[in-house]
């Protein structure tokens, strides 16, 4: 029997809004790149004046564009992602990001309450010999004196959005899953998953589905294994009514926040992000489903 909303998320929200971690959902995505500090001036300059054009870059990026749309071309013909059908329908676990080297890192983007005004500060690099990867930094929960923002204290590691070729989205395929697989070493604190799906509407832009993450602390590594069916809708930090399973043939992006009300020094060590299929999992949804137009 499917839970209410209200009953298994009761002990995240926060007045009507979630707790810290996800209000750094908002600033990684889309909203951090039309964010305007409060009293900073409107920056006017044209587009056509912020274009740097260089030739030599241009030619670079014509034959990398190309070389991904062959790329694209020969996958299609041999099966989904460049490997066989058969492989694909048999396959039970997936890996998804390793980090066996600097290149590794460069699929990943690093943001904290500093694009607000804050003073958090987060770094990543590799752990020892090149084959984890750290996220570390300093949390400080003091919100910026401008008199208007109330809130801060939030740092955000999330995945790059994966493209074809000329800059066209493309999208991870974890349909055949119903795990998400986690190998980590943290510091004892709680954590927030955000996994971003695509969207039909503009509006929707701000939807992330989230589930909380918490680590044991200590030298010892954990092994976490969460059934997409958990992860609940949220839009800019709060909990929506209207839930709905996780669309996994759509996912975007996939991040990690930190925003548990506590200053200090953090750290979390990630050796691989995979997806499985797990056949004792049979729930499709945990939570409370409500219809639009319930019948009468």
């Amino acid at each position: 029997m499917a839970l209410s909303t209200s009953t298994r998320l009761g002990a995240c929200r926060l007045g009507s809004r979630l707790t810290p971690p996800c209000w750094g959902v908002v600033s990684t995505r889309g909203a951090a790149q039309s964010y305007r500090r409060p009293g900073q001036p409107q920056d006017n300059t044209p587009p056509w004046k912020k274009i740097r054009f260089s030739f030599p870059k241009g030619v670079e990026g014509v034959k990398k564009h190309f070389g991904l749309l062959k790329q694209e071309m020969v996958e299609r013909w041999v099966g989904p992602e460049g490997r066989s059908l058969r492989e694909h329908m048999l396959e039970q676990t997936k890996l998804l990001w390793e980090f066996r080297g600097p290149e590794s890192l460069e699929q990943w983007v690093v943001s904290s309450d500093q694009e607000i005004g804050g003073k958090s500060e987060a770094y990543l690099k590799l752990g020892r010999n090149n084959q984890t990867c750290l996220l570390y930094g300093t949390l400080y929960t003091a919100p910026p004196r401008d008199g208007e923002t109330r809130y801060s204290g939030y740092c955000t590691l999330r995945s790059r959005q994966p493209l074809n070729a000329f800059d066209r989205k493309k999208h991870h395929d974890w349909s055949s899953f119903n795990t998400l697989h986690l190998r980590i070493r943290g510091d004892g604190r709680p954590w927030m998953i955000n996994i971003a799906t695509e969207t039909y509407f503009s509006h929707q832009r701000d939807d992330m589905y989230n589930y909380f993450l918490f680590t044991r602390g200590g030298p010892f590594w954990q092994d976490v294994k969460i059934p997409f069916s958990k992860f609940f809708l949220s839009s800019r930090g709060r909990i929506q009514d209207n839930q709905h399973p996780l669309w996994l043939d759509k996912i975007n992006t996939i991040g990690f926040t930190l925003g548990d009300k506590t200053d200090g020094p953090f750290q979390l060590e990630i050796d691989f992000i995979a997806v499985c299929n797990d056949r004792a999992h049979a729930e499709e949804f945990a939570y409370e489903k409500y219809k639009r137009n319930p019948e009468v």
